[in-house]
């Protein structure tokens, strides 16, 4: 074999590799129910919270994550209300309500805050 062909065999057996790897990565997060969903803080935290809590009238802010689902929404804000109920806002990326929903999130869920 010449050295051209050595060069290309291994590129393709690199990235063959490569999505194997990628495929494998992502199959695990599915297998296990998640997605790559990735807790917000600082500043874009601050402000989509306070979005969120006016959004559904008063409550506590649980967890604020960026969305990567269906690009109609930039951030997840779980917010439980002062009767016990949780709800689920649905932001853009101008801190605007694009959707909402009830959060049906069990004390035994593994993303909230209640994690055991």
């Amino acid at each position: 074999m010449n050295a051209n062909a050595i060069n290309v065999r291994t590129l393709v057996i690199a990235a063959a590799v490569a999505m194997l790897v990628a495929l494998g990565g992502a199959g695990i997060a599915y297998a296990n129910g998640t997605d790559s969903e990735e807790q917000v803080t600082g500043p874009e935290a601050e402000k989509a919270e306070s979005a969120a809590i006016a959004a559904v009238g008063g409550g506590t802010v649980t967890e604020v994550e960026r969305d990567d689902g269906d690009g109609t929404s930039v951030y997840e804000v779980e917010v439980k209300r002062d009767d016990g109920s949780q709800v689920e806002v649905h932001l853009d990326g101008d801190y605007n309500v694009v959707g909402q929903e009830a959060d049906e999130d069990g004390p035994n869920d593994k993303d909230g805050p209640n994690d055991d």
